[in-house]
């Protein structure tokens, strides 16, 4: 559920109601800012009005940049719709690559955010090379993806290997199959 709180669009990502046995019973709430990503505590009083948003979910592909903006092909209508990169998040610039498939929370028509997929599929296109036993203690090395993300990585990765990753905690998951 997102909610217009103070002209903020905030998603609820975890609530508790509380009755305590003296006074009115109210909800503690953590909410996550939908444009920016900032989770805050707040609570809201029994009987407090609150604004519900509805926000789209469309699937959109990411099709190029100029620089400056990233333009994203909706892929119900076939529009081409420029989205800057402080919209997409900086987080998630790192592992966008051409025609991956996203989703774009739009409201009125306007894309307000952009959610790539949690798991992506990218190139090592730079690792240090792995010791053979050198993995008493389970070891990782950085390795620079196709995309410019570094994760770590197990020791026995190479370069031209495609990994799967969690996009999310910037982890390397295992190794995609080819």
């Amino acid at each position: 559920m997102v909610l217009d709180i103070d002209g903020n669009l905030v998603q609820i990502t975890y609530f508790q109601h509380v009755k305590p046995g003296k006074g009115p019973a109210f909800v503690r709430t953590k909410l996550k800012n939908v444009l920016s990503g900032a989770v805050v505590e707040k609570t809201f009083r029994s009987g407090e009005k609150v604004t519900e948003v509805r926000l789209v979910r469309r699937p959109i592909q990411y099709s190029y940049t100029d620089g400056t903006l990233y333009y994203f092909m909706d892929m119900e209508s076939y529009e081409i719709t420029p989205i800057s990169a402080e919209t997409i998040g900086k987080s998630q610039l790192s592992y966008l690559q051409e025609n991956m498939e996203c989703e774009g929370l739009t409201r009125d028509g306007n894309v307000l955010a952009v959610e790539l997929p949690q798991f992506v599929e990218l190139e090592v296109i730079e690792t240090d090379p792995g010791l053979k036993g050198d993995t008493a203690q389970g070891g990782t090395k950085p390795a620079t993806l196709a995309t410019g993300a570094i994760v770590q990585v197990p020791l026995f990765i190479e370069r031209g290997d495609v990994l799967r990753i969690d996009r999310t905690v910037d982890k390397y998951l295992e190794r995609a199959n080819k």
